[in-house]
């Protein structure tokens, strides 16, 4: 990778870095590129040659949420934890990932896309889909090899899940940062735990 290569992906970081901040220390109100670029202590035209849209910046942090979350995820999926435990486990770096980056948590909760594309907001749905999914995925598994059954069909059980991961988050964003994602969360997750999930009877 040459100098100029590398000076290119470093004021792209820098950028996006940017925008992060920028959500955070700014609750509720909307990132102008106007204002980015001053942020950022370049022109607007500069913001422009590094990526073609604001739309393309909050792309570019989306990617970043989504890469991180599930690179983590791969991790916890092939531990050799229980399926109960993997599932608190998802939902506990969710939580913890929007606590320690506030301006992310307004990008999950589409609160910084008010006047975006349609585009951005589809791309959260997705994000939230595939946790979902995976979360069921974890849950088909312990049946089939842990005799762990939900009390309600997995889907709805995922679904439950990820709502109440998204109810903290929105309202962490809510509360201007105020309430944290994972106040509580380690009374609540267990009380969550044993009305969602139990164990089948073992023969013999």
């Amino acid at each position: 990778m040459t100098d100029k290569q590398q000076l290119k992906i470093s004021r792209r970081e820098q950028i996006l870095q940017a925008l992060a901040q920028m959500l955070e220390v700014n609750p509720g109100q909307r990132i102008t590129t106007a204002a980015l670029a001053r942020e950022v202590g370049v022109s607007e035209a500069a913001l422009y040659r590094h990526f073609p849209s604001k739309a393309r910046m909050f792309e570019g942090l989306i990617g970043f949420i989504e890469e991180t979350l599930f690179t983590r995820i791969r991790l916890i999926v092939t531990s050799e934890a229980n399926g109960i435990r993997q599932c608190e486990q998802v939902l506990t770096l969710l939580l913890a990932f929007v606590e320690k980056n506030p301006g992310m948590a307004r990008i999950l909760t589409a609160d910084a896309l008010s006047g975006e594309t349609d585009r951005l907001r589809s791309q959260v749905n997705q994000l939230f889909e595939r946790m979902e999914t995976q979360l069921k995925q974890i849950m088909r598994e312990a049946e089939q090899k842990e005799g762990v059954r939900t009390r309600i069909p997995a889907g709805s059980c995922a679904s439950l899940l990820i709502a109440t991961a998204e109810g903290k988050i929105r309202q962490f964003v809510r509360s201007e940062f105020r309430r944290r994602p994972t106040e509580h969360w380690p009374e609540q997750w267990p009380r969550l735990a044993e009305g969602l999930f139990r164990r089948e009877a073992q023969n013999g």
